[in-house]
């Protein structure tokens, strides 16, 4: 049920939002903007499985978004791949929650990513092993929309599109926002649809805070053979806290206390 996940997703919002508090740092606005698509991936979606993170058989996820790191430990966390007390760790010294995922570190990460336009040709790189070994496994990656200016993600584009992955899945984040600046005040590739339509991707366009829109376009029901698809989910950076949300401001700011305590009242009052 929707609702169901609309109820996890508010969690993490919360869990998230106090640790990037208590931690004085992280990328709040765009953890905000990418949770409900992660919960839908992780509590609906993914095939896997927290007591054997490493099957050969699972699915794979790569947030190639990987500043918003801690949005994918809280998931991670909820989901049982770590202990959930380990989220007050957050950045501290030692601690294996880093602001970036790390792989060698922490369960349920499939590669570790931060410097943007890595994701997709990775993901890119599993799909097509999976295709020489005639595994049934999917791979999922999810890049910011200012992510898309890279020119690394346009060749795995058309590699994607060459080898005919349609075990793959890319989730462009657009929440029209990227560090300093709009979209559309620094190199706009919006609309994104049909680019990747002319490159011979499978397209579709959702709202990527409707759970029941996002569980619709991952499902394999809407792979189309012979072709990878993107998914372009439209989202805002901050959701759920009405001072953050489609604020610039808020990419990698911390909330002081009052901020804080206002941010946790209103989301107590969301269902997502």
């Amino acid at each position: 049920m929707a609702s169901n996940l609309e109820q996890i997703a508010n969690w993490i919002r919360r869990r998230d939002l106090q640790s990037v508090y208590e931690a004085g740092a992280g990328h709040v606005g765009g953890e905000m903007s990418v949770i409900d698509i992660l919960t839908a991936l992780y509590f609906r979606i993914l095939s896997v499985n927290p007591e054997q993170p490493q099957d050969p058989d699972r699915d794979r996820l790569v947030l190639s978004k990987g500043h918003t790191a801690n949005a994918l430990y809280v998931v991670l966390a909820k989901r049982g791949f770590i202990p959930q007390d380990e989220i007050s760790t957050f950045l501290k010294p030692m601690s294996r929650l880093n602001g970036h995922p790390n792989r060698t570190k922490v369960p349920g990460i499939e590669t570790n990513t931060g410097p943007l336009g890595h994701g997709l040709p990775v993901a890119v790189g599993m799909a097509k092993a999976a295709k020489l070994d005639k595994a049934a496994w999917r791979t999922f990656v999810i890049t910011g929309d200012g992510e898309m200016q890279e020119g690394s993600n346009w060749e795995a584009i058309m590699a994607a599109a060459q080898f005919g992955l349609d075990n793959l899945t890319l989730i462009i984040d657009h929440n029209r926002l990227q560090q300093g600046a709009r979209l559309l005040d620094t190199n706009n590739l919006a609309p994104f649809a049909p680019k990747l339509e002319a490159f011979g991707w499978a397209v579709e366009e959702i709202d990527g805070h409707d759970m029941d829109a996002i569980c619709a376009a991952l499902s394999s029901e809407t792979v189309v053979k012979g072709k990878p698809k993107c998914v372009v989910a439209h989202t805002n950076k901050g959701q759920g806290i009405s001072f953050m949300s489609d604020n610039v401001a808020w990419h990698h700011k911390v909330p002081d206390s009052v901020q804080y305590e206002q941010a946790m009242k209103e989301l107590e009052g969301t269902a997502s």
